[in-house]
């Protein structure tokens, strides 16, 4: 897949293959790997709430003078598939360019086949939170 950034691309061919028994293993394996907020981040400040998630989740992107994007997310343990939403993005986009991770297309989590995994309602909020990222690189540029 060339229209994403490589570990993304990784990332989105090994769920696409697996077996859907699988699947929800693999989304467990990534919100346990979310990384924590930085201590200045911690009461959301400067962060984009996710209105659409069922639960609370906050993003912020930030643009580095290379123009790689460093992405930061919050959601509670509680919500183990949204916050596998954002230890994809978190590995997958790491180093990716501002340019690479606006292009990465909006239909990422049909493309991993999690429709077959997780409800319609759970695929919106990571449809989302990866819309959301998006358009706070578009405004940043």
């Amino acid at each position: 897949m060339t229209d994403m950034p490589p570990k993304l691309a990784e990332i989105v061919d090994e769920f696409a293959s697996a077996p859907r028994d699988v699947v929800l293993e693999m989304l467990l394996e990534f919100a346990d790997a979310m990384p924590p907020l930085p201590a200045d981040l911690a009461g959301h400040e400067g962060m984009e709430q996710v209105p659409e998630c069922q639960t609370q989740f906050f993003l912020k992107a930030t643009v580095r003078p290379d123009d790689t994007v460093e992405v930061f997310f919050d959601c509670p343990p509680e919500a183990p598939t949204t916050r596998a939403f954002a230890g994809i993005l978190a590995e997958g986009l790491q180093g990716a360019s501002t340019a690479e991770i606006l292009a990465v297309p909006d239909d990422l989590y049909a493309r991993m086949g999690l429709a077959q995994a997780i409800s319609p309602l759970r695929i919106r909020g990571g449809t989302a939170i990866l819309s959301r990222l998006k358009r706070q690189l578009a405004t940043a540029s």
